[in-house]
């Protein structure tokens, strides 16, 4: 299974919504719909190489001071009779 690495800068939030999210059982944010900023983007084949590749990435200044955080996020490959893939012929 390939894996994506993702450092991204982390959304500062108010403290009105923070209560707000808290009180209505919400959330406060929401990566499907409106995803962090990304800054760096690195592809690994295996979990192990992810794994290294994010440690590495954690070691960034703006990571260690709690401006931006990594992400492991894995791909799956698309089924063999996957409807969008295109088959020549």
């Amino acid at each position: 299974m390939r894996f994506l690495i993702v450092r991204t800068e982390i959304r500062t939030a108010a403290d009105a919504d923070i209560a707000a999210a808290w009180a209505g059982g919400g959330r406060l944010r929401d990566e499907t719909c409106t995803p962090e900023p990304r800054r760096q983007v690195v592809h690994a084949e295996d979990r192990d190489a992810a794994l290294l590749l994010a440690r590495a990435l954690s070691a960034v200044g703006a990571v260690r001071a709690g401006r931006h955080r990594v992400k492991v996020l894995p791909i799956d490959e698309p089924a063999p009779g996957h409807p969008y893939r295109w088959h020549g012929g």
